[in-house]
Formats: C-alpha cells, structure tokens, sequence
C-alpha cells in the first residue's frame, strides 16, 4: 500500500494549480481517495510529484514524506503535537 504524499501543509498555487506541500493538483488529491485507485498510479504520481518539485521545496517534501511513511504522521503534525503539548 502506498501512503497519500499529503503532509498537511494544504494550500495550492493559483497560478500552476499544485498544492505547496504534496505537489499534487485537486484532481489528483481526489483520485488518490477513490477505492478503485491502484497502487501502480498511486507510485507513478509520487514520481511525478517529484518531477514538479525543486529545490527547498522537493527536499522538504523528501523529508516530511519519509517521516510520515515512518511514523504515520505528518513531520508537521509532529511538530504541531510538540509544540502544543509543550
């Protein structure tokens, strides 16, 4: 099974229509929720994901996403969790 590149920082850019933090467009945030979704699409949009991201932005996303495989949650829900039980 492969987990949604969602980190939690939900905000897309209107000028390319790609969220800040996953890189994903609606439609896909949509197809990724859908039942029928293979795993196979699922693992070529991380891919593509990737291809749109650069620089701060791709390694950040490295980063939060492998924390999320690991953990289960988000490395900003993380942080958030701390923060406010701090």
């Amino acid at each position: 099974m492969t987990i949604s590149p969602c980190i939690s920082i939900c905000k897309t850019d209107p000028k390319t229509g790609f969220c800040y933090g996953c890189g994903r467009t609606n439609d896909e945030k949509k197809i990724w929720k859908e039942e029928k979704t293979s795993n196979e699409w699922k693992k070529n949009n991380l891919q593509e994901i990737e291809k749109r991201l650069n620089g701060w932005q791709l390694e950040s996303f490295k980063e939060s996403y492998k924390h999320k495989v690991k953990n289960g949650v988000s490395l900003y829900k993380s942080i958030k969790n701390f923060e406010n039980n701090s």
